[in-house]
């Protein structure tokens, strides 16, 4: 039987050892954030699509019931007419990239992320599908937010008493002028068309950017029509 040596003690980790296992693990940590980061923007960049499509969706039946026109009118917001007939819930409205307080409640009574292209309700009368003479090009659903460095959504209270934004070019109503899109280190932004489709785009740019509304060829010869209709 061997017997230890009382002479050997245990052996300790030495501080330069520490040092290099806190090291290790620091570089480690400094690969796996930012995938984690970009991993969990994408999550929400592809629930942001999905709410759009859900909106959309219902959009189109409300329009099969209502002469191709689009929800919304001087009286009723196009938020209340989608939902609870058409709309699955109204937390569809709310943005995954939207920070809330938790006083709100998820129903009627809490803002929207998203706004409509004030020009489907000229004068708060809603037109019809087939006013819009490039659908593939115009934007009918998109984040509305504020001017803060920081992705802000705001939704107000309407004399109707529901929410309520509206979103024209690069302004959104109420906060003004928005500095940029809610992901992609705020370069892009996710919108709905026309024809129904969703697709994420450069918030800014010479060609078919969300903030290029203006008829200028070659660059984006259909940017007008993203916004107005002719």
């Amino acid at each position: 039987m061997v017997k230890s040596s009382p002479h050997l003690a245990k052996r300790a980790f030495t501080l330069i050892e520490l040092l290099v296992v806190i090291a290790g693990i620091g570089t480690m940590l400094a690969f796996a954030v930012p995938a984690l980061t970009s991993a969990y923007e994408r999550a929400k960049v592809a629930k942001d699509m999905s709410n759009l499509r859900q909106i959309g969706a219902a959009t189109q039946l409300f329009m099969n019931d209502n002469s191709g026109a689009f929800p919304g009118s001087a009286t009723a917001t196009w938020m209340s007419q989608l939902n609870p007939k058409y709309l699955s819930r109204w937390l569809v409205l709310k943005s995954p990239f939207d920070a809330r307080l938790s006083s709100e409640l998820g129903d009627a009574t809490t803002a929207v992320s998203y706004g409509i292209n004030a020009n489907v309700l000229p004068g708060n009368v809603a037109i019809s599908a087939d006013k819009i003479t490039k659908p593939t090009t115009f934007i009918v659903f998109a984040p509305a937010q504020t001017s803060t460095t920081t992705v802000s959504f705001a939704g107000t209270a309407i004399p109707s008493g529901f929410p309520g934004v509206t979103v024209l070019a690069a302004a959104s109503t109420p906060g003004g002028t928005a500095v940029g899109g809610p992901h992609n280190v705020r370069k892009k932004i996710n919108a709905l068309f026309a024809d129904w489709h969703a697709e994420t785009m450069p918030w800014s740019g010479t060609g078919p950017a969300f903030t290029n509304n203006t008829n200028n060829p070659p660059s984006d010869a259909d940017g007008y029509y993203r916004w107005n209709v002719q």
